[in-house]
């Protein structure tokens, strides 16, 4: 196969017969949409128009979405409504992400809607395509903490392409394959789901029945809990923890910036900086963060958003932090808080307008009844859920590095048959 330079960097050579063409050369067209005013409910209806934002693009195709529009919702931005095989592209947030509509739908800002002349391109070697330069995307994006893109800038973006007959050939053979990739790594996804389901019954049952399957049991008396072992304590949070209100007034530079993420825990913020590009501006009026403190977020805790913190710092100030007001070993309840049962206790004890508003201040949060095992029965389940969570941990992380391979490798392959350096045999 005789190969050329394609005279775009990212695509390197291609074949002889191949060409280079921008997307606004086999696009008959290519808009964004908008988003009506969320206050307004008129604009809004279950029975209206489909209406696309990136959180619909889980796959590569568009089937149903969140929000419907009424036909008041889409003269108010003026959106178009696309037919089904329009190709969608995320220009925000999951910049480079691609899907194709099956339903006729309107978009939002973040999204391009895309029409292509059939007569030159296929609809699934362009998707190829974009996906393809999803991993170039970064260099022709604007913004420090969050790629972005617009309309003119994708509409010049480069791709190669053969005819029409081969672009066929190409993606029906990339159909097959990124399928069978996709089924290995649902395979490793559930197994990393009935892994991580296991782990929190693991975590449940022994922070709530102990370690020994023997002992006697009775009956709390508080129904998240169910059975404790015979010579347990119920008790309240607040005869446990009490809440540390101590407030920060040095300088940025000189404190420990403290981060709560439901998936990771009490993080430092600097560990966060490269991965999130959050960066605080200033840290006065901070609540202040005691290593061995259990620090909450209280809209977002009946969601698991709490944890021990294993480190001296300061945190932001719509957290509660709770200091362990007795001799207790807080591992014991940083598993325990962590549980859903907990976790759902927060949202029944909690107040709100709607549920991503749903708060547990401090003196609801404290009055949850909780067990009280004897300080070396806690440091025992303690103890044993480390090592135990490691374990399975570990298990998790290997299966997570498969995946990753796979996906490695699913974006190799594509790029090397959109691209022309492999043929179809």
């Amino acid at each position: 196969m005789k190969m050329k330079n394609s005279g775009i960097e990212w695509i390197g050579d291609i074949p002889d017969d191949w060409e280079v063409k921008r997307l606004k050369d086999v696009a008959i067209s290519m808009n964004s949409g908008g988003t009506p005013n969320s206050s307004d409910e008129s604009f809004y209806s279950d029975n209206g128009t489909p209406w696309v934002i990136i959180a619909d693009m889980k796959t590569d195709f568009v089937f149903d979405t969140q929000k419907k529009l009424s036909e008041k919702g889409l003269k108010d931005k003026k959106l178009h409504v696309y037919p089904q095989g329009t190709i969608l592209y995320a220009m925000y947030a999951s910049v480079g992400k691609v899907s194709e509509l099956k339903i006729d739908a309107a978009v939002n800002q973040a999204i391009l809607a895309i029409i292509v002349d059939k007569c030159s391109t296929n609809n699934s070697f362009l998707k190829y395509s974009l996906k393809a330069y999803e991993q170039f995307v970064a260099a022709e994006s604007n913004g420090n903490t969050q790629y972005n893109l617009n309309a003119y800038k994708v509409s010049n973006f480069s791709f190669a392409f053969c005819s029409l007959s081969m672009q066929e050939i190409i993606a029906g053979f990339l159909d097959k394959q990124c399928a069978a990739v996709d089924r290995l790594i649902e395979n490793q996804s559930k197994q990393i789901e009935k892994l991580n389901k296991y782990k929190q019954s693991v975590i449940a049952e022994a922070v709530t029945k102990g370690l020994s399957p023997s002992v006697p049991m009775k009956e709390s008396g508080i129904e998240w809990i169910g059975k404790v072992p015979m010579h347990w304590k119920i008790c309240r949070v607040k005869n446990v923890f009490s809440l540390r209100n101590e407030r920060n007034f040095k300088e940025l530079s000189e404190v420990n910036l403290i981060s709560l993420y439901t998936d990771k825990g009490v993080v430092q913020h600097s560990d966060l900086i490269e991965t999130t590009g959050n960066r605080a501006v200033n840290a006065d009026g901070y609540k202040i963060v005691k290593k061995d403190d259990i620090v909450v977020n209280i809209i977002l805790c009946w969601m698991g958003a709490i944890g021990k913190s294993e480190y001296d710092g300061v945190t932001s100030p719509a957290y509660d932090v709770y200091k362990p007001n007795k001799s207790v070993c807080v591992q014991y309840y940083h598993y325990l808080f962590r549980t859903k049962n907990f976790n759902a206790e927060c949202y029944r004890y909690g107040r709100g307008i709607m549920m991503m508003r749903w708060r547990t201040y401090s003196t609801e949060f404290s009055a949850i009844g909780i067990p009280f095992p004897s300080i070396e029965e806690q440091r025992e389940i303690a103890d044993y859920l480390d090592k135990k969570c490691k374990k399975i941990d570990k298990l998790i992380a290997i299966k997570q590095q498969k995946i990753e391979k796979l996906n490695e490798y699913k974006k190799s392959l594509i790029y090397e048959y959109v691209t022309g350096k492999k043929e179809v045999n």
